[in-house]
């Protein structure tokens, strides 16, 4: 047998140990999702619907935006709608109570003329004034 020396093994460098990590970054993550966005896009659906509580909903879901900087496109379609919805809401109503007020008032008219009592009228038609 032959004596050979005992290989010794080679040393291995020494591994470092890993960086720590950066410190986070600051503000929002870009894919935040925008206050307000949600709401606006309720009070959009609403507007077709309830128009005043949808006008109250997307003048607070804009605030939400504001305060956070961002722009929100329902909100403001919104309150929009919800606004020129009530204004044609309200001018109906009115035209609504002044027709009816003028044919009620031709209605009293001719039951003041006619008497108590059910009349026939010459267009085939009945009014029982009381």
């Amino acid at each position: 047998m032959t004596d050979s020396p005992q290989q010794q093994p080679t040393p291995q460098p020494q591994q470092q140990p890993y960086a720590a990590a950066p410190p986070p970054a600051y503000g929002a993550p870009a894919n935040a999702p925008v206050p307000g966005r949600t709401l606006g896009i309720v009070a959009l659906v609403l507007s077709f619907f309830i128009q005043l509580v949808a006008l109250i909903l997307g003048i607070v879901a804009l605030v939400q935006s504001r305060k956070a900087g961002a722009s929100n496109g329902p909100a403001i379609a919104a309150i929009i709608i919800s606004s020129i919805l009530i204004v044609i809401g309200i001018i109906l109503l009115v035209l609504f109570f002044i027709f009816g007020a003028a044919l009620f008032g031709g209605l009293a008219a001719a039951c003041a003329e006619l008497g108590p009592g059910t009349h026939t009228l010459e267009g085939g038609g009945t009014i029982t004034c009381g």
